[in-house]
């Protein structure tokens, strides 16, 4: 009898645990059996692993068989284990030697196992042998990178060059059960996988890249809006009648924000790994914008086997919601948590699953059911009740969350008159600069600002104190609201390259939360 352990991975959203994959073959009646809390994908290896193992040229042992996949208490599914089971049941029976060992004979010697101790393994096999590729490939590499420091991944060759784009980590790409069988025993080596040929550092092929600000002719407070979300990471929430620009205003954010770094870029093609997307690593911020019929599984992920929503295809970018009214209001509703804490966690029966979610939220939305409430020209035909009744459907506690909400006024004369404004790479200076200035003094930009970097960081002159407590009385402004207004004042201060709140930059701050006309 004899025992193997190979390394492989299970992945619970992002979060890559450990497994280890344990062979025993033993004497007794042949029998194949696989423990561990094994799902219905793993219960199925059986067969395919029998079938490859053979196919490869090499015998199934005639004894028991006993797969553990530890530890036994997580569940485990998907065709990822065949790889690494096929190769503990070639080790186990002694079918592989180390290379420079000398073969076993029957009862006189044992061969040599190979090391396998640096390795991890993952990999649907086929009947033929065949090595077929596995979902997430990148996010299996990134867990490996994060808890194995000097690991070599073993993967299928379609999966190889996605996760060689991970720093820090060895990949070998297999074709076959046999290639990595001759691998381990010295026969042959397995090729090093190289990264795709990404060009990494050019934003214009993006698509939100080529999408200027200086496109939006007027609203001059608007786009101050947008800049000082972009410079401090605020949410925004945009009114007015149709056409004032606040799709185009939304569109444009990205091309504001600072670009995103290797492990940022990585993490965001690792969740649209999960969904089986294998996306071109860029520096350019996500933008996702679901149709208002989105479902709350759409929206914030879910399913019977927990998938990844749009607020985490928005990581590290932004989240923008389009005639906010229209979403379900429960729908909305669900976006509290993710707004407050930058993760979404989805509860099932054998586990609970995280997901990040540190989006910047921007919503758009009319400010009355026909639209034209406010608009110069054409009259609104909406009666107060209904006019209530569409602003109720988004709730006060999501309000609340909101950092930035204005009104667009509806332009005056043609916008063919109006000279193009400031163009987006001149403002994303300003931002950047901004952005550096809130890392330096604190390590995260003003709108993560808990509780005590308020303290510290938004300290309030007698003067300022004194506005501010003015429109805490005349508008009722709850203590999270007090909250969020002083980070926009730090915002527009650090914009301005100023120490201290002034009465202007509070001024400013109070100003950008007056969402209806």
């Amino acid at each position: 009898m004899s025992l193997a352990v190979v390394a492989s991975r299970a992945l619970y959203g992002l979060e890559g645990c450990a497994v280890r994959v344990e062979v025993y073959v033993g004497a007794g009646l042949p029998s194949f059996n696989v423990v561990g809390l094994p799902g219905a994908g793993v219960r199925e290896s059986r067969e395919r692993v029998r079938a490859a193992i053979v196919s490869s040229g090499y015998e199934f042992p005639a004894g028991r068989v006993t797969v553990n996949l530890a530890p036994a208490d997580l569940p485990k599914d998907s065709g990822r284990f065949d790889l690494p089971i096929a190769l503990g049941i070639l080790l186990a029976s002694a079918q592989l030697n180390a290379p420079g060992s000398k073969e076993a004979t029957s009862k006189q010697g044992r061969c040599v196992q190979p090391d396998v101790s640096r390795y991890v393994l993952a990999g649907e096999l086929s009947l033929t042998g065949a090595i077929m590729a596995v979902n997430a490939p990148l996010a299996i590499a990134l867990a490996v990178a994060r808890q194995h420091a000097g690991a070599v991944l073993v993967l299928p060759e379609a999966n190889a060059a996605s996760a060689a784009r991970v720093p820090g980590i060895h990949v070998l790409a297999a074709r076959t059960l046999a290639d990595v069988a001759a691998h381990f025993s010295g026969i042959s080596s397995l090729p090093v996988a190289t990264p795709p040929n990404e060009k990494l550092n050019v934003p214009d092929l993006c698509q939100a890249a080529v999408r200027c600000l200086s496109d939006v002719r007027g609203q001059p407070q608007a786009r101050r809006a947008l800049e000082v979300a972009a410079a401090g990471g605020h949410s925004l929430l945009m009114s007015g009648p149709p056409g004032t620009g606040k799709s185009m205003l939304a569109q444009r954010l990205p091309g504001l924000l600072p670009q995103l770094d290797t492990e940022q870029a990585l993490e965001v093609c690792a969740l649209a790994g999960l969904e089986g997307i294998d996306l071109p690593c860029q520096v350019q911020p996500p933008f996702r914008a679901p149709h208002h019929s989105a479902s709350a599984a759409a929206l914030v992920g879910g399913g019977a086997v927990p998938r990844p929503g749009e607020i985490s295809r928005a990581h590290r970018g932004v989240l923008f919601l389009d005639e906010l009214p229209e979403f379900q209001r429960h729908v909305l509703e669900c976006l509290r948590e993710p707004l407050e804490t930058g993760h979404i966690s989805i509860a099932r029966a054998a586990r609970t699953l995280t997901f990040p979610a540190a989006f910047q939220l921007v919503a758009a939305m009319n400010p009355c059911p026909c639209g034209w409430l406010g608009h110069p020209v054409r009259p609104c035909a909406c009666t107060p009740d209904s006019i209530a009744k569409y602003r109720q459907r988004i709730s006060g506690p999501l309000l609340d969350r909101i950092d930035i909400q204005i009104s667009l006024p509806a332009t005056e004369g043609h916008w063919l008159d109006m000279p193009p404004g400031e163009a987006s790479a001149s403002v994303r200076q300003r931002v950047q600069a901004c952005r550096a200035r809130q890392q330096r003094r604190q390590n995260c930009h003003n709108a993560a600002l808990n509780e005590a970097g308020i303290k510290a960081y938004c300290k309030l002159s007698p003067v300022t104190a004194a506005l501010m407590k003015q429109a805490l009385v005349r508008w009722h402004w709850s203590a999270r609201t007090a909250s969020r207004v002083l980070r926009v004042a730090r915002t527009v201060a650090d914009l301005a390259g100023a120490d201290e709140i002034a009465e202007i930059h509070i001024a400013e701050a109070i100003h950008f939360r007056q969402p209806w006309p």
